[in-house]
């Protein structure tokens, strides 16, 4: 596919999706060495309806129409109460807002600072006292609480560690769940190390998805080699009790070439010349112009048929619970192949 677009307004489409893993907090694509898992369409376009013991989706503050009635759904993962600039917890959802559901509702807490996350996070610092005592009192409201932060500094893991601890010991007998980036092996000093997290947790949600992300090569955002091999390693150290394997309902564009960056003036000369402008305009005295450039798009993006063969490879492993980020991204389609076990 080809699209014609202007020099000063390329955007290219990409759906609304959590923030991509940083490349040297991940595995690499580069990383795989094992055979392509090699998917065959099924016959007649038959699809099997996968079950499992627990099925969670994520519901985002604001869109919470997108939760809409019978859909087989034990938990809802309600996003997200945020860390303010001065390290208080702030944006807690109001689950009065949820529609009618008879599952269980967790509060997620995300913090996307790198900074902010490890001066929050230092041991004895009346921020952390002050941020595990609000989220305690906030977790009342729900049946759960979830942490989701995903900017963790390699030297504030033991201080990750020990505040999960605090924060489980505050938490009483509350479900207490986390989401962790995606792993198939183990990393040395991981922040997100799933054997020292998991024992203080009752689930984790392992999120197998952003194999590629938006700065990467473009692929899929998370093919069946790749998340075999997750949900491998994720079932051998998590274990089946605690596991809950995360699906992605979103697609990604990668465009090429992507002219969206600052030039120096040279630059700006260049373009001028190998695109023979020759309408140049001043806006309020400041020079612009447009072109227009032939930009190859490619898209990877997950449907009915996809999602099934990889509910399906989890559920022949083994796997009792999956999730999926987020409600409201997703081909209705998908909901008549899913069973929510009784």
């Amino acid at each position: 596919m080809r699209i014609w677009a202007p020099l000063v307004l390329v955007a290219f489409f990409c759906f609304s999706c959590k923030a991509a893993p940083r490349p040297h907090e991940t595995d690499s694509v580069e990383d795989m060495e094992e055979e392509e898992f090699v998917f065959e369409m099924p016959t007649g376009g038959t699809l099997p309806v996968s079950s499992f013991g627990e099925i969670w989706a994520y519901v985002v503050a604001g869109r919470e129409a997108a939760l809409t009635p019978g859909l087989p759904i034990s938990d809802i993962g309600y996003f997200g109460a945020d860390i303010g600039v001065y390290g208080a917890l702030i944006d807690v959802p109001d689950r009065k807002k949820l529609p009618a559901f008879s599952g269980r509702v967790h509060m997620v807490v995300k913090c996307d600072s790198r900074s902010l996350t490890y001066f929050t996070l230092m041991p004895g610092s009346a921020e952390r006292k002050a941020l595990i005592a609000d989220l305690a009192a906030a977790a009342r409201n729900f049946d759960g609480l979830q942490i989701d932060f995903e900017n963790i500094p390699a030297r504030a893991g033991d201080s990750f560690h020990s505040f999960l601890a605090e924060l489980r010991a505050a938490l009483g007998n509350k479900m207490f769940t986390i989401a962790l980036p995606a792993r198939f092996r183990k990393i040395t000093d991981d922040v997100f190390d799933y054997a020292k997290i998991t024992p203080m947790v009752d689930r984790v949600l392992v999120m197998a998805y952003d194999e590629h992300w938006s700065t990467s090569a473009p692929g899929a955002i998370a093919s069946l080699s790749w998340c075999k091999r997750v949900a491998d390693y994720s079932l051998n150290v998590i274990g089946k009790e605690k596991l809950i394997m995360g699906l992605p309902f979103y697609g990604r564009a990668w465009g090429s070439p992507n002219p969206s960056q600052a030039y120096l003036y040279t630059g700006i000369e260049r373009i001028i010349n190998e695109n023979h402008v020759a309408d140049i305009r001043r806006e309020n005295g400041i020079p612009m112009f447009e072109y227009k450039i032939p930009v190859s798009v490619k898209v990877y993006y997950d449907d009915e048929y996809s999602l099934s063969a990889r509910m399906e490879m989890y559920r022949t492993m083994g796997i009792a619970s999956i999730g999926f980020w987020r409600l409201g991204q997703e081909t209705p389609a998908v909901w008549q192949y899913i069973k929510l076990e009784k």
